[in-house]
């Protein structure tokens, strides 16, 4: 089955972490990152899908972060 997650987060290293960390435990980046700007709170966000692929079927309620 292909997994399918999208990362989101401010503009920041701990955004970047993240989505190296995801890449570290085999995810794939899957299109472009994107970015919106939060003017409430005056700041970018960043958002960035991920894909991986592993065995078994899927099954509504999987807990795709212990991938």
């Amino acid at each position: 089955m292909i997994l399918y997650r999208y990362l989101t987060g401010p503009d920041d290293a701990a955004f970047c972490h993240r989505v190296t960390e995801a890449l570290n435990r085999g995810w794939l980046l899957y299109g472009p990152p994107t970015l919106a700007y939060d003017a409430e709170k005056k700041r970018v966000i960043c958002g960035q899908a991920i894909t991986k692929e592993v065995a078994g079927e899927y099954a509504a309620g999987i807990d795709l972060a212990t991938y």
